[in-house]
């Protein structure tokens, strides 16, 4: 993959107010609006994927390639694992690196982690249709998650699904009841959200598998938000159909095991 924006590199160098301020130009040139073709049909995955050698594989290669990423910490370096998926087959995974060099600042994710995933999106010899981040997008203080940055840095189709809510306000509760597998529930910008109107919907609280007793034993909902040329109901259902039984969708599932392997080496 190329950097098509390098501008928009993370930069250590920079302080806190300079990083807000790169983030409040990602996000003017992000698009949350669909502008990629695909359909929850067309990248859908049914099973749940074992990965094996991406060499000896065989896919279907009408299918869009979607690739998950995750990353993870070894000492004081930050390790990215990129791991493309497509026709429901691993074909590609590559690793990224990046020093450590600041520390973790809510809201400033991308610039502690994404230097190894730019270096891993750059070492990928197939071209993405979706990315598919473990971070936020578009549900950020500035509209400019992790998948955000990414996406715009790379300027293709991203989403981003996160375990926690960073901020904005569901239009209803999810923790007075428990939500039943693929249901979902609107997230609105709120006064926390400064670079859109209060009431838009920036993303959705997903339930991508529930227990049948979720009173005894449940499963949290996912945040999903998109990252960049997705609009915010099509990334949901794109998370959605890329989930195979697993809380994580396949791609970031896939990828959160292949860092972890990464980190402990």
């Amino acid at each position: 993959m190329e950097i098509v924006r390098p501008g928009y590199l993370p930069d250590p160098a920079l302080d806190a107010d300079a990083m807000e301020a790169m983030q409040r130009d990602i996000a003017a040139d992000a698009t949350f609006a669909d502008d990629h073709g695909l359909t929850p049909d067309a990248v859908a995955i049914d099973e749940p994927i074992e990965e094996t050698d991406p060499a000896q594989t065989t896919f279907d290669g009408d299918r869009p390639i979607v690739v998950g990423v995750d990353q993870a910490f070894r000492e004081e370096e930050a390790v990215s694992v990129a791991v493309a998926i497509r026709g429901g087959r691993v074909i590609e995974r590559a690793v990224g690196h990046a020093p450590l060099e600041i520390p973790y600042i809510p809201g400033l994710l991308a610039f502690r982690e994404g230097g190894a995933i730019a270096d891993a999106l750059e070492t990928l010899t197939v071209a993405p249709d979706l990315l598919v981040l473990d971070g936020s997008g578009r549900i950020h203080y500035r509209e400019a998650g992790i998948a955000t940055h990414v996406g715009v840095l790379f300027d293709v189709p991203t989403v981003g699904v996160a375990k926690n809510l960073l901020c904005g306000t569901p239009v209803e509760s999810v923790s007075d009841r428990y939500l039943d597998a693929g249901e979902r529930v609107a997230i609105e910008a709120d006064d926390d959200v400064e670079t859109c109107a209060n009431g838009t919907t920036i993303g959705h609280f997903y339930q991508s598998r529930q227990y049948d007793t979720p009173d005894r034993r449940h499963v949290n909902p996912l945040v999903v938000s998109p990252g960049h040329r997705v609009a915010t109901g099509t990334a949901t259902d794109l998370v959605g159909a890329v989930c195979a039984g697993y809380k994580l969708p396949e791609p970031t599932r896939i990828a959160d095991a292949a860092v972890g392997e990464q980190a402990r080496e």
